[in-house]
């Protein structure tokens, strides 16, 4: 089992963790479930104050754990301190809101009467240990938006991370440790993925979340199904981006390269098919392919890159079947789609039009730099187009037609729909998917709740 730190940039592997065997594994269960008995009892204000801690020495760590996220998996490092920041301002904003959040609620006072109580409340209260199965993608974010929530609501966190992350899976448990949470409210498990199934087995582990590939998401849904436990799955996503005549073409160009190679386009919620009307396909498909040219690729330790390597060979081996499997099925190449020369695990950010429904990029996620071109004949043709997906997580539309904007949000099968502008995740809106790209939700209020006991509280008369 390879736990290792292997730099995308220069193929190189920088440092390598033994797995953890089977009796850290049950030492560290053991823990989790015996300080779970005495955290759940702690206050929000308590919480809190270890919340607002750990983001503080976040804050202070920005610029060194940006660079081992850049190291461990390839982003540019400026969006590796961007994420840091944003995990921090997280953090924050639940220590602020959980109490708020996670209030007891009273049914309305006919209700409380009619049901011969007199008095009812609604309470939530934390399940226990929470395992989370992580990506590389974002190897911050992805854990803290899990890791707040669960954290302020009386839960205590088993992370397993993505194996290609190790340092900063190590890194999260330290940070909560220094901020002064006991050591068994989170712990990382260096593990890899066939030790899963087992832990989730485990009556200790009380639900899970995953964020991940469609299949890493049916085997814990099995799992956790046959255990009869809760889960959260955040898994792909082939966001459409919709462009009407009414918008503003150059600032929707624009956008849209950022919306395509964020996180050197390895984003679930980044926009990979971009659907045009027809009336502005051109000059939307002029703008859009000259600025995914102008993009500065090289390496991501360099201030100003803005696409770095992919964070694994298979990972560009993958990317690479998809866009020759379209250019032999007729696709036109509008930019990129060869491989480039050199070390490092790099793809130049491509361009596809043309595309049909035979094509496999068509139906699976492409991740990584590469965009998908369709033209739309009306409105009723970018919806059917953009519900054309197995994949269901947000969706981008830019029009100035408040009719449109309707249209567009009543029909469009996703988990969110962004109006001129690009998905971005944030900790006070509920974020999640349907279709394929899962179920549950993470962030905002309805996040926090997904890993409460909802207790109905009866008094009688």
């Amino acid at each position: 089992m390879s736990i290792a730190t292997v730099n995308p940039a220069t193929g190189e592997t920088i440092k390598t963790y033994e797995a953890m065997g089977e009796e850290e594994v049950e030492r560290r269960l053991q823990l989790a479930e015996a300080t779970f008995r005495t955290y759940r009892t702690t206050s929000f204000a308590e919480r809190a104050r270890l919340m607002n801690r750990a983001a503080e020495l976040l804050d202070e760590d920005r610029q060194e754990i940006g660079r081992v996220m850049t190291t461990e998996m390839g982003k540019p490092v400026e969006q590796a301190r961007a994420e840091a920041a944003k995990c921090a301002k997280a953090m924050r904003w639940y220590a602020e809101h959980a109490e708020e959040l996670l209030a007891d609620e009273e049914p309305a006072a006919a209700d409380v009467k009619d049901s011969g109580a007199s008095r009812a409340l609604v309470r939530y209260r934390p399940l226990g240990p929470v395992l989370a199965v992580m990506p590389w993608n974002f190897p911050l974010w992805q854990v803290v938006r899990f890791a707040a929530p669960a954290l302020m609501a009386g839960n205590v966190g088993l992370l397993k991370h993505a194996s290609n992350v190790p340092q900063t899976a190590l890194y999260l448990e330290d940070l909560f440790h220094r901020a002064g949470f006991t050591e068994g409210c989170f712990q990382t498990l260096l593990i890899g993925s066939g030790a899963v199934d087992d832990i989730l087995r485990d009556e200790r582990v009380k639900a899970a979340t995953l964020t991940g590939s469609e299949p890493a998401g049916r085997a814990v849904a099995s799992t956790a199904g046959e255990m009869v436990k809760k889960t959260v799955l955040e898994l792909g996503g082939s966001d459409p981006f919709v462009v009407m005549p009414s918008a503003d073409i150059d600032r929707a160009a624009e956008v849209a390269v950022t919306a395509r190679v964020q996180n050197n386009g390895q984003s679930c919620i980044a926009a990979k098919r971009f659907i045009v009307h027809t009336d502005v396909y051109d000059a939307f498909a002029e703008r859009f392919v000259a600025g995914m040219r102008a993009l500065r690729t090289g390496d991501p330790m360099l201030e100003g890159t803005e696409v770095g390597p992919l964070a694994s060979e298979r990972g560009r081996a993958d990317l690479e079947e998809l866009v020759d499997d379209a250019r032999r099925s007729g696709a036109d190449v509008l930019c990129g789609g060869e491989r480039p020369g050199g070390p490092g695990w790099y793809y130049p950010p491509t361009v596809l039009a043309g595309i049909t429904r035979e094509m496999r990029i068509h139906r699976e996620e492409a991740f990584g730099p590469v965009a998908t071109l369709y033209r739309a004949a009306d409105l009723d043709e970018a919806v059917l187009i953009a519900n054309d997906s197995s994949f269901g997580l947000s969706s981008n539309v830019w029009t100035r037609d408040g009719d449109e904007v309707d249209r567009f949000v009543r029909d469009l099968e996703a988990g969110g729909v962004y109006v001129n502008g690009m998905t971005a995740s944030h900790p006070a809106f509920p974020f999640g998917g349907v279709k394929r790209s899962g179920y549950g939700r993470e962030l905002s209020g309805h996040g926090i709740r997904e890993f409460c006991n909802i207790t109905t509280v009866w008094h009688g008369a």
